[in-house]
């Protein structure tokens, strides 16, 4: 059986760190890295440690649109997104079935399930992301593709990975 959640885990890392490759490569050739990017990837890695804390009954140590700079969001990813995956890979079906109360950063008090959480980060960060491709084109940058599929496809050998 395919754990598709923990296949999730996995390639919300390779996305963050494909674009992360992507910023470095284009700060590198001397662009500038858009700050409207910077700031919808800082809320996608902020996010991570959001629902990590809330899964895990701590306090986030990230608020939810603070911002970074390149070598914060570099960091904060080496912080975050691994163990995030982790807690997607070692979820067993007693950890995806409990429910976890929590408030959202309006301070309004929710009810819900782990394997809808879990779910839910990943394709916040994908949606996201796609707001980063776009202030990426917008600043003069090349944006990558940070598509599942396009995950899928390099780790089968079938494209070569983006620089």
């Amino acid at each position: 059986m395919i754990n598709t959640i923990a296949k999730l885990g996995v390639f919300n890392v390779w996305a963050n760190e494909t674009l992360l490759r992507r910023l470095d490569s284009s700060v590198a050739a001397g662009k500038e890295a858009p700050q409207p990017a910077l700031r919808i990837f800082s809320h996608v890695i902020n996010a991570q440690a959001i629902w990590i804390a809330r899964l895990s009954g701590t306090a986030s140590p990230l608020k939810v649109w603070q911002e970074h700079d390149l070598a914060g969001l570099h960091y904060w990813h080496e912080q975050t997104s691994q163990a995030f995956a982790d807690l997607c890979a070692n979820a067993d079906e007693t950890e995806l079935l409990r429910h976890i109360q929590y408030s959202n950063s309006q301070g309004d008090a929710f009810d819900s399930q782990v394997s809808d959480i879990l779910t839910h980060a990943v394709v916040h960060a994908s949606y996201h992301r796609g707001q980063v491709a776009t202030k990426m084109r917008e600043g003069g940058l090349e944006p990558v593709n940070s598509d599942f599929i396009t995950y899928c496809r390099e780790q089968s050998g079938q494209v070569a990975p983006q620089l």
